[in-house]
């Protein structure tokens, strides 16, 4: 409920697509929004714009691995 006072409906949108695929992730993501707002540092709707931005920052770096072949 307070997801949906949180974030405009394209975010809601794309943190459901992204519940479906990496349910971890999105979860990590509804706690720290949930975070944010009880500390009142949510100011304001989060835009997808803002989602994407704390998608990226929440996501662990991929690792690249090289084989060099002998």
């Amino acid at each position: 409920m307070l997801l949906k006072q949180l974030l405009t409906s394209e975010a809601r949108f794309r943190l459901n697509n992204v519940k479906m695929v990496k349910p971890e992730l999105a979860n990590m993501v509804e706690n720290y929004l949930l975070g944010l707002a009880s500390q009142g540092r949510a100011t304001g709707q989060i835009t997808d714009e803002q989602l994407k931005q704390i998608l990226l920052s929440v996501q662990q770096p991929k690792r690249d691995f090289k084989f060099k072949r002998i």
